[in-house]
């Protein structure tokens, strides 16, 4: 990108991050060749501030705080938000589609990681790993003996709930594994030759095991509720990577208790970091912190995609990952 230029020539950036993160291994590099602007260390009462940012064109959402149509009435001039994070649920795409802003997100980098991290959990629940491991830890084995069977994973019915660039990956994976593969999206892909559902209590019906991967809307809000799970069956499995709303935590911890469904694997949550204590003594629960998306090398890709589009913004070059919003 050629050497640093004197800091009042320099590209200007707007840092767009929940005030808990106030740091991030990015900022260093972005200062070498922008001049990032961060509101959290802006005076309000600064008038340059103030026209700084009425003019600013690019914003780069660090993490997941909300941009509402609020926010983008501080930044007229935007022209282009960049995503980060694996889902953009946070950002008003209608709003930005009004008024012309373009989106990025973070061109698949988190795809396969996550995909991993889905069928770990679906292995884990299956074959009873994390429960196996406390079980031996506490000295059980000498005690009670041999330990109660897992169930195999090959030969499952799968339902993948939203076909994207994650669920895709999942779907491949398991295909490997003997798994047979079904799935419910907004639209049918026809580049697949799986079977497609349209209603999720039927796609619940047919499954085994019920892996979330779409994104967070009003539309997906609990989509997966009590008539879902009691579709889904006393020894079906639930696998959510995707968001925790997907999903009636309070029915999913009742329906656990009482044995109407198999066991879950769980990344995430209704209420982050909050869980549900009930879920820390269910041992066909396998739970997880958020983490199915951050990998050393997931987040060194998400910074090359990161540098790439502000480069190709700031030299009217195609960008990396962009969103169709239209």
């Amino acid at each position: 990108m050629g050497s640093p230029e004197t800091a009042t020539s320099l590209p200007v950036i707007l840092l767009h991050r929940p005030p808990e993160l106030d740091s991030s291994p990015i900022i260093p590099r972005l200062k070498d060749f922008y001049r990032v602007i961060d509101p959290h260390e802006e005076s309000d009462s600064d008038p340059s501030a103030q026209t700084l940012f009425r003019s600013v064109r690019l914003l780069l959402c660090l993490a997941r705080p909300p941009v509402t149509s609020d926010v983008l009435d501080r930044y007229p001039s935007l022209e282009l938000v960049i995503a980060t994070s694996a889902g953009i649920d946070h950002i008003d795409l209608a709003e930005c589609r009004r008024r012309g802003i373009k989106v990025t997100g973070n061109a698949g980098v988190f795809s396969d990681d996550v995909a991993d991290y889905a069928v770990g959990l679906l292995i884990d629940v299956l074959r009873r790993v994390s429960e196996a491991d406390r079980f031996l830890r506490a000295g059980l084995w000498p005690v009670k003996g041999e330990f109660p069977l897992g169930s195999r994973v090959g030969g499952k019915r799968v339902g993948i709930v939203g076909l994207g660039s994650i669920g895709m990956r999942v779907s491949k994976r398991l295909e490997a594994f003997g798994c047979v593969v079904a799935y419910k999206s907004r639209k049918i892909n026809p580049n697949v030759s799986y079977p497609y559902y349209a209603d999720i209590l039927e796609l619940a019906s047919w499954s085994d095991i019920l892996i979330l991967s779409c994104s967070s809307t009003k539309e997906t809000y609990h989509i997966v509720d009590k008539g879902v799970m009691k579709a889904l069956g006393k020894k079906g499995i639930i696998i959510n990577i995707g968001r925790g709303a997907l999903i009636d935590e309070e029915e999913l911890v009742r329906m656990l208790s009482s044995g109407e469904i198999g066991g879950a694997g769980l990344d995430v949550f209704e209420n982050e970091p909050e869980v549900p204590k009930q879920l820390f003594e269910m041992e066909n629960v396998v739970l997880s912190p958020h983490r199915a998306v951050l990998t050393p090398e997931s987040f060194a890709e998400l910074q090359k995609v990161i540098m790439h589009n502000l480069e190709a913004f700031f030299s009217n070059k195609p960008l990396m990952g962009e969103l169709d919003i239209e």
